[in-house]
């Protein structure tokens, strides 16, 4: 029998080996104060002949500082839509730049909240996805004062104590339905995320103000919300084959993503009714081309720069706990493509 004898080597062995103290090993592989390149590149040559790998944890312990910040995000399964996906991205490239990792937190809006809130993770800080109404994550970390970005608005109780990023979602949604109505749509279809998120509020509020504005009047039968045992794609699929049964007269839906517009395709297919020389579609979405929807009208969120900057305040946030609170709000702007029409004229938008 073949036995495979593996020794172990720590840093004090490394030191000896290099000829200079622990602490210069130590600042090496941890970066905290200068070494020359001539010392660096002497001690990762030791180090890798003596098959040394530094214990990154127990130094992140020793320290208080783990250089991990999480992205604690609520969704219906672990496939990402493309906005969670373009908004991962941004923030692994700010951590990438300034020797972060990242830890993704995904759990299902049915599981239980009271073992989501006490479970704590090895990370600097949080950030954040789709603030809600009483939203105990934020309360939890308030109380426990660990650092947090928040992407979306959080309770007004909350806005001056807590870092957070948002699209000005009242204006890009008054901007969205009043395009529609620029078009010549007056039932116009909202299906909105669920209600209890202050984004669902504020989007259902620059909705309402668009037909304010024009001194219409809103059916409240055409804002809807979405329930909270649907995907986002049953949603589109189900609700918008039961309200276009109900209303005929209905000639644009607004989706509140790429994945309820989707159900809302399926549905329209389903109903035989053709997009857009039937009924017009557009969505709140980042804009990608790359979408399973090319084609569709969107209000581009700029997933990818939410992602960035609220990184880059959290990483502001977690090496300075006492700097003043801030928010970013980012702009977004509408993206014109082949699913909406202009029902004055019997041409195409795109």
């Amino acid at each position: 029998m073949c036995i495979e004898v593996i020794i172990i080597t720590n840093i004090n062995d490394v030191a000896k080996e290099a000829g200079v103290s622990k602490s210069t090993v130590s600042s090496v592989f941890s970066g905290k104060r200068p070494i020359s390149n001539e010392v660096k590149e002497h001690v990762f040559q030791v180090a890798k002949k003596l098959n040394y790998r530094p214990n990154y944890l127990a130094r992140s312990l020793a320290i208080k500082e783990m250089k991990i910040i999480g992205l604690n995000m609520q969704g219906e399964n672990v496939k990402f839509s493309q906005f969670h996906l373009s908004l991962l991205n941004g923030v692994l490239k700010v951590c990438y730049e300034s020797g972060y990792r990242v830890l993704v937190n995904h759990l299902s809006p049915q599981y239980d909240n009271h073992i989501q809130f006490q479970t704590t993770d090895p990370v600097d800080g949080e950030i954040l996805l789709d603030p809600a109404q009483k939203d105990q994550r934020i309360v939890e970390r308030l109380e426990k004062n660990i650092p947090m970005v928040v992407i979306g608005r959080p309770e007004k109780e909350y806005e001056d104590k807590v870092f957070y990023v948002d699209n000005d979602n009242v204006s890009i949604a008054a901007k969205l339905t009043g395009y529609l109505m620029e078009l010549g749509h007056k039932n116009i279809l909202f299906l909105n995320s669920l209600e209890s998120r202050t984004v669902s509020q504020d989007r259902a509020k620059g909705y309402l103000e668009a037909f304010r504005t024009l001194s219409l009047h809103a059916n409240n039968d055409y804002l809807v919300f979405k329930p909270d045992d649907m995907t986002s794609v049953e949603y589109g699929y189900l609700f918008t084959k039961e309200i276009i049964s109900k209303h005929e007269n209905i000639t644009a839906i607004i989706a509140d993503s790429d994945k309820v517009a989707q159900g809302v395709y399926n549905a329209l297919q389903e109903l035989g009714l053709v997009i857009p020389e039937d009924i017009s579609v557009a969505a709140f979405s980042d804009g990608s081309e790359s979408t399973l929807l090319p084609t569709l009208t969107c209000a581009n969120l700029n997933s990818e720069i939410l992602g960035e900057e609220a990184a880059k305040l959290l990483i502001e946030q977690c090496k300075n706990k006492d700097i003043i609170v801030k928010k970013l709000i980012i702009s977004s702007k509408l993206i014109l493509r082949k699913s909406t029409k202009n029902i004055f004229h019997n041409d195409t938008l795109g």
